[in-house]
């Protein structure tokens, strides 16, 4: 008995012995590799934002696309923190004697996600479909581009039609985001669903009206400064849940309205406020009625509390514009501020003298469901009070339906929009004033008087001492001759969650480089 006691002790004993050196025996190695390998994931960054109106610069329709247009593509050039141009895919250029001629010299050896060469001949291909695909928005940007050529593989040099100093600015945005050559003749329908490019990231998931999900380029030219491994795109949830959704870990940052900042806060939630190109304005379309009646526009003109917008809206963090740029910019006039104040009583009087008494006349105001959803009833009772009744009309979100009834169509009679500006101010002055501008509900209407002084400004170096002098007259004048109203700036307000530093806001876009992953 003892002995069989003594034997089942020696089984327990080895047992125990075995289970203890499965413990310290290379599987225990192959555990902890995993347990560093969970500690070295790869750094991911969920950005709830907007999906771009279409993933093909050429065919892309909105200045607030180059936040996600800059992810999949790289442009010729880019802009700092300052709103300097600086080099990017092209790390130089030089104008001729006249103005007439640049030259972009490329960096080496460049290519694109689907592994071709990113060369002087993708560039010039590139702008030539710009100028000459059917449905391009890019037309108007590089009208005066008379021809490209390409000098072996590292130059490319444009010949403009007239001088044009502003084209370094200018190709910092989707006007100089170089797509793949290839892809475009491969399929390009898909090119506008399924981004081609040489920028930081690559995309590797997409579905229509809901995410896009990229990886890293490492063969991106400036991959040394992206520390983001994986970036999920999705569409900015209602704002009523915004903040818990940053709280979850469902995103990791998102632009916030300025009435949650203190919610943010109190979270535990970073909050960042930066200066932005964004100004919100009231478009007025002098094509439908009543505004066909230059008395009419006038009134409304003198209709809207600026502060009240700023107050309500913006929590106070914007500021009053009565032109598309923020105080702070170059481009901003100071002139301009003075030629209309809040007048109530004087919009009375002439909407009085263009035969509208008070509750007479009734008007539509177009806005979208996913904006601000107090900035609608906030202009339905300031029209109230001159008299003029209104009712609400909500274009669905989505990524084409606003752009499509307001920037193409322009069937609304007023609509609530805004710029977030372009990197050159000539740029965005043809957008919200041109006759082909995308955010001109008025258009064609534009005045020659306006056409000619954006000539003189792209004629002048920037270096000039008049350059701002001729900027102001240009922008005075589309100002004048056009019906909208510009309201307030305001600036980016950003939650995000700390795991998140060093965020790299821009005043005209969310970049990524620097920025890193706790």
């Amino acid at each position: 008995m003892i002995n069989e006691k003594l034997r089942i002790a020696k089984v327990l004993m080895i047992i125990a012995s075995i289970g203890f050196l499965s413990a310290c025996s290379p599987s225990d190695d192959k555990d902890k590799g995993n347990t560093q390998a969970a500690a070295v994931k790869p750094a991911t960054v969920k950005w709830a934002y907007s999906l771009p109106t279409s993933w093909d610069p050429v065919t892309s329709r909105t200045g607030a696309d180059i936040n996600t247009i800059s992810l999949p593509y790289a442009s010729l050039t880019r802009l700092d923190n300052a709103g300097a141009v600086q080099p990017s895919l092209a790390k130089s250029w030089v104008y001729n004697e006249d103005g007439t001629r640049i030259t972009f010299e490329l960096r080496d050896g460049l290519t694109f996600t689907d592994g071709t060469p990113l060369d002087a001949n993708a560039v010039k291909a590139f702008f030539e479909r710009g100028k000459n695909q059917k449905n391009s928005f890019l037309k108007d940007q590089l009208a005066e581009v008379q021809s490209i050529s390409a000098e072996g593989a590292t130059k490319v040099t444009l010949r403009l039609s007239e001088p044009n100093y502003q084209i370094p600015y200018l190709l910092a945005g989707r006007t100089g985001a170089i797509s793949s050559p290839a892809a475009a003749e491969k399929d390009l329908g898909k090119l506008s669903l399924w981004p081609v490019g040489a920028g930081p990231f690559k995309m590797v998931d997409f579905v229509t009206e809901s995410h896009a999900y990229f990886e890293k380029n490492p063969n991106y030219w400036d991959a040394a400064n992206i520390h983001i491994d994986r970036l999920e795109l999705t569409v900015t949830p209602d704002s009523s849940t915004l903040v818990a959704s940053v709280l979850s870990g469902s995103i990791d940052i998102a632009s916030l309205p300025a009435r949650k900042v203190k919610e943010a806060k109190a979270s535990g939630l970073d909050v960042t406020i930066a200066p932005s190109l964004s100004v919100r304005d009231i478009s007025i379309n002098l094509n439908k009625a009543p505004f066909t009646d230059p008395r009419v526009v006038e009134a409304f003109r003198y209709a809207f509390n600026r502060q009240e917008f700023i107050d309500v809206i913006t929590a106070g963090t914007g500021s009053i514009v009565h032109q598309p740029f923020p105080q702070g910019h170059l481009a901003f006039n100071p002139e301009i501020e003075k030629l209309w104040s809040y007048d109530p009583d004087r919009a009375i009087k002439l909407l009085a003298e263009a035969g509208y008494g008070p509750g007479d006349l009734s008007i539509v105001i177009t806005n979208s469901a996913s904006a601000d959803e107090n900035s609608a009833e906030l202009l339905q009772s300031q029209l109230a009070k001159i008299g003029v009744k209104s009712v609400i009309k909500l274009v669905p979100p989505g990524s084409s339906t606003w752009q499509s009834e307001v920037y193409i169509a322009k069937t609304p009679q007023l609509a609530l929009d805004g710029t977030i500006g372009r990197e050159s101010p000539v740029q965005n002055l043809l957008a919200v004033y041109g006759p082909d501008g995308i955010m001109n509900l008025s258009g064609p209407h534009a005045t020659d008087e306006f056409v000619d002084a954006l000539r003189v400004v792209r004629k002048t170096p920037l270096d000039n001492p008049d350059y701002q002098r001729v900027l102001w007259a240009a922008e005075e004048i589309g100002v004048k001759q056009s019906p909208t109203n510009y309201i307030y700036a305001n600036p980016w307000v950003i939650v995000s969650s700390p795991k998140l530093k060093n965020l790299n806001i821009q005043p005209s876009q969310v970049r990524w480089e620097g920025v890193t992953v706790k």
